[in-house]
């Protein structure tokens, strides 16, 4: 299953802003794979911090082929021993744990998070053990699909962004102003800056200022 989304979206992107609509026109159609189990999703993304997607890969499908059905009463079953053993550190094994813990005796409600608002769901992610706000709000994009995620804390969207709009820097206040610009359809404006800075188009480049390198 792909992110979803269609004609609405994109002409109401290429309606504000003609630099991003050339690009949705040169690349047309975006298909991002989304996982849309919130549980396996958060643990997914746990594994998958700071370290390669093929690692975050590996580790996946190692877990799936030994536990099977990725929840709560697996992975509590497998313990952290077996679990660092697919893998992946003991405190990203904790991490999981906790999640894990929580969710079994109710004290995390995983059907209630997609009731809430996108802040109010980020802010109850983000409270989970090895979860910050970037990560929440890839969880909100690519498992619930919510449609107007725009994450500043994504280097890969700023970079994108410079390689369209020329720009040098991309600071608070301007990324505010796409932002608005943008919405109510910010996710489908992410997956195209990040198709940009992943080299889709030929040609483009990054105009943020080259560091020096020292002597």
């Amino acid at each position: 299953m792909y992110f979803s989304y269609g004609e609405t979206e994109t002409a109401y992107l290429k309606r504000k802003d003609k630099k991003l609509g050339a690009v949705i026109d040169q690349l047309g159609p975006i298909h991002r794979p989304v996982d849309t189990d919130l549980f396996s999703s958060v643990v997914h993304h746990i594994i998958g911090q700071q370290i390669s997607t093929k690692a975050q890969q590996t580790i996946w499908n190692r877990i799936q082929q030994e536990l099977g059905e990725v929840n709560a009463e697996t992975l509590l079953t497998a313990g952290r021993d077996r679990l660092q053993c697919f893998g992946m550190t003991f405190k990203k094994a904790d991490y999981i744990l906790d999640f894990a813990r929580k969710v079994n005796c109710g004290q995390f409600d995983l059907d209630a998070i997609s009731e809430k608002s996108d802040a109010a769901a980020i802010a109850e992610l983000s409270s989970l053990n090895g979860i910050g706000v970037w990560t929440a709000e890839m969880i909100l994009l690519f498992c619930l699909q919510r449609p107007d995620v725009f994450s500043f804390g994504d280097l890969a969207i700023l970079r994108g962004m410079r390689m369209v709009y020329h720009h040098r820097e991309i600071d608070r206040k301007r990324f505010e102003m796409y932002r608005k610009r943008f919405s109510p359809y910010c996710s489908v404006a992410s997956l195209y800056f990040w198709a940009v800075a992943g080299g889709a188009i030929e040609g483009m480049k990054d105009y943020a200022p080259q560091k020096k390198k020292d002597r």
